[in-house]
């Protein structure tokens, strides 16, 4: 059973200190308390009368490739209008306590690179890089061109987000390593992250099959909470710089 503390164990600090081996996982609530706004909370203004399973689909961007890349020019605009948060840095702070250090994320805002983050699994992809329809390629610099959505340098075909749309299989290799990092840690964090999701939402009961101490941190209850090793229902931005520091001590 999951223990509802906002205070800092022993065991808890004992378990973070003495942890070779330690896996994060952060979904949406991370980001959201750095404003950044979720699929339904973009489609405000001209966007809201189109649901984010009409835009965000293999088929919406062959049907009107044009409507779709301006949405996602929107939702660049909106992320680029927030920053890391004090959870993104702590999480950076962290990596360099560790000898063996992944963090997984379902984000696409690439928040943990800019928060000084390196070890960084993307299941989703991220919204600021784009590649090529044709070749797969990533492109790093767009084109000079007034087209939505811009070509191929290379070959010519259409630019798009490299982001995982509705009916996509999440990208293999950043699936093979989450779950490889996972079957083999100690600690596990599962923070602002549903665990409804899948593939995502297996992580943390692989973690827990596996012998490794689960730790929840998330202000709402999950299908995870009840089975956490503990769960600390504050958020990620409050809770996170004062582990680090409970860790210095």
């Amino acid at each position: 059973m999951a223990t509802q503390d906002q205070e800092f164990p022993s065991t808890i600090i004992d378990i973070l200190q003495s942890s070779q081996r330690v896996v994060i996982l952060t979904g949406a609530g991370i980001s959201a308390e750095s404003g950044v706004p979720t699929f339904r909370q973009a489609q405000t203004g001209l966007w809201a009368q189109y649901e984010p399973t009409e835009l965000a689909t293999p088929a919406a961007f062959e049907r009107d490739p044009g409507l779709v890349w301006e949405w996602y020019s929107w939702r660049r605009e909106l992320i680029s209008n927030t920053a890391p948060n004090p959870g993104h840095y702590a999480l950076a702070e962290m990596e360099s306590f560790y000898p063996d250090f992944t963090l997984i994320t379902q984000n696409v805002d690439g928040f943990h690179q800019l928060a000084g983050s390196q070890k960084v699994v993307e299941l989703h992809g991220n919204i600021f890089r784009n590649k090529c329809t044709g070749e797969g390629r990533h492109i790093q610099d767009l084109p000079q061109t007034d087209e939505e959505p811009p070509h191929c340098p290379n070959c010519g075909g259409l630019l798009r987000p490299d982001v995982v749309w509705f009916g996509e299989s999440l990208p293999s290799n950043a699936l093979d390593s989450a779950f490889k990092a996972v079957k083999f840690c100690q600690l596990f964090l599962s923070i602002g992250t549903s665990t409804i999701i899948e593939p995502a939402a297996s992580l943390p009961f692989f973690a827990l099959n596996n012998g490794a101490t689960v730790i929840e941190i998330n202000p709402q209850e999950t299908p995870l909470t009840p089975l956490a090793s503990y769960a600390v229902p504050q958020p990620a931005g409050d809770f996170l710089p004062k582990l680090v520091k409970a860790i210095n001590s």
